[in-house]
């Protein structure tokens, strides 16, 4: 192989890596590069609230945009396909505002850690689960519950 067949080889191998990593990431995004149906969308899940920002990602192959907002004091996003349909949502939650089942079922998760944030999870207007966030000896995880609070077969 010549040394610009080497070179050109690398240079494609490289490109793969760059592209393949990239998918998945959150890029941020202002409201004006959103298609107009997504931005109808945040605009009506963000009435009386304050928009921190809007991102785009790429997830399983189809692209989804994101509206992070701050309502009555907490957190709240809004994931948004391509056309303006709502997928998901993440709503920031007292931990103390949780039933006993699901309190109890995120510090069993959580062992010795510290919960230092919960969300609701809300996938095409269902509650399908509330996520802690944890901390444990400096290292940040995250354990979900069903809104039974028992664990889940998979991750939401």
């Amino acid at each position: 192989m010549t040394q610009t067949k080497k070179i050109a080889w690398a240079l494609a191998v490289a490109a793969l890596v760059c592209m393949a990593s990239a998918q998945g990431q959150e890029k941020r995004v202002k409201k004006s590069d959103l298609p107009a149906a997504v931005q109808k969308t945040a605009d009506e899940q963000s009435k009386g609230a304050t928009v921190r920002g809007y991102t785009q990602e790429t997830e399983d192959g189809k692209l989804e945009y994101e509206v992070e907002m701050m309502v009555g004091g907490h957190g709240k996003d809004v994931s948004i396909d391509k056309d303006g349909n709502v997928l998901e949502v993440e709503e920031q939650i007292d931990l103390d505002k949780l039933s006993p089942e699901v309190r109890e079922g995120l510090q069993k998760k959580s062992g010795s850690g510290k919960i230092t944030k919960v969300e609701s999870i809300t996938k095409h207007g269902t509650l399908v689960a509330y996520e802690a966030h944890i901390l444990t000896g400096g290292k940040k995880s995250e354990a979900q519950v069903g809104p039974d609070g028992k664990p889940l077969d998979h991750e939401e």
